[in-house]
């Protein structure tokens, strides 16, 4: 879908590590600041046990995960909106992901560095939002002088259109507050994609925990701390060890659930970011079954039956005629497609129709 979430925090918290853990692609992870400069990039194979029952159920010759891009980007230090550190390659390169997943450090440990002096997760979040709050006024109030007197004088429309937009989330960012909690019409939404807002993309957090804290989250004293934080402004936050998850992204999968059920843990935190950052960027997944090939298939929530038509192919989405449709539920609860269809729950869907997450389809189309 060409839509990437960008992992950002302070230097040192866990950022390439996690980066790391989630790809497997091994960039460097250096105990000193800066030492991702350029963003690296890597496809994300996105966990589903749906795809493994149904892979179990028709044995194909292929099983096709649905993908999500992660971009590791470079650390924000205290005034990067004013360009200290890398903070304008910063700031250009957040713009271009769709989410942000912000990785706060909730552990102690004398080796290593900590940029700010110390453990300190609201603290370094107030750092980090601060600097994405004031780089985002900069470019409302560069703006504003582009297209106020156009607005006020001249009365054009589409100026005064992005005036009603840019002068309610001038305010809240003047008071320090991101532009996301501005409520704006449709008709507005889609202009203000346009500019970029960083604080108005979607975020979750990922509380970087030791080991035995992640073994006993309620005595997490910097775990505790962040998660009221977030439960306060309604973001989610996700408990991970880094290093653990680094660990166990290099060991098989047995290994790798026989660890987890040693902790009495029943999924990876690598596992729940990747999910959480799937459903952030607001994508679901459809599938297609057969013999030769069970695959998810990636949409965004809200497209039509022939716009998921045109993810497979363009040819499927110009062509379109309609869709055989049933629900993963389904199959789930009557064991096979036969007795679908025996129980009434495949039916035929046309150009009007908006699949569901979990949707099983089959397109047909003329072309």
């Amino acid at each position: 879908m060409g839509l990437k979430a960008g992992i950002v925090g302070l230097p040192n918290v866990g950022k390439s590590t996690l980066f790391n853990a989630i790809t497997n692609s091994h960039v460097e992870a250096a105990n000193y600041p800066f030492a991702t400069i350029s963003p690296n990039t890597g496809v994300v194979n996105v966990p589903d046990e749906r795809l493994d029952f149904l892979s179990d159920l028709f044995k194909p010759e292929r099983k096709i995960p649905a993908t999500v891009e992660f971009y590791d980007i470079a650390g924000l230090v205290r005034g990067a909106s004013q360009g200290e550190g890398l903070g304008n390659q910063f700031l250009a390169h957040i713009r271009e992901c769709d989410a942000i997943v912000e990785v706060v450090r909730c552990f102690e440990s004398d080796d290593i560095i900590h940029v700010e002096g110390g453990v300190d997760p609201i603290r370094d979040l107030e750092v980090i939002n601060l600097e994405l709050v004031m780089a985002d006024l900069e470019s409302v109030n560069k703006r504003i002088e582009k297209v106020a007197n156009k607005a006020r004088i001249q009365k054009d429309k589409e100026s005064v259109l992005e005036m009603s937009i840019l002068e309610p989330i001038k305010k809240v960012l003047e008071q320090g507050l991101p532009a996301r909690i501005v409520k704006l019409t449709p008709e507005q939404e889609l202009i203000a994609k346009n500019f970029h807002f960083l604080t108005r993309k979607p975020l979750i957090y990922v509380a970087n925990v030791g080991e035995e804290d992640l073994l006993d989250l309620d005595s997490s004293k910097h775990f505790q701390t962040l998660k009221a934080y977030a439960d306060n402004e309604g973001t989610q936050v996700i408990p991970v060890s880094c290093n653990i998850e680094a660990e166990l992204s290099s060991v098989s999968e047995e290994e790798r659930k026989e660890y987890l059920e040693s902790i009495n843990v029943t999924e990876s935190g690598l596992s729940k970011v990747i999910k959480a950052t799937y459903k952030l960027l607001n994508l679901s997944t459809f599938f297609t079954v057969g013999s030769d090939e069970c695959r998810a298939w990636t949409f965004v929530n809200g497209m039509s039956a022939p716009e998921c038509a045109g993810v497979i192919h363009t040819d499927f989405q110009k062509g379109f005629i309609c869709a055989d449709v049933y629900h993963y539920d389904s199959i789930k609860e009557f064991g096979s497609e036969a007795s679908v269809k025996e129980n009434g729950k495949l039916r035929m869907e046309g150009k009007g129709y908006h699949p569901k997450d979990g949707d099983i389809m089959f397109f047909k189309f003329n072309v």
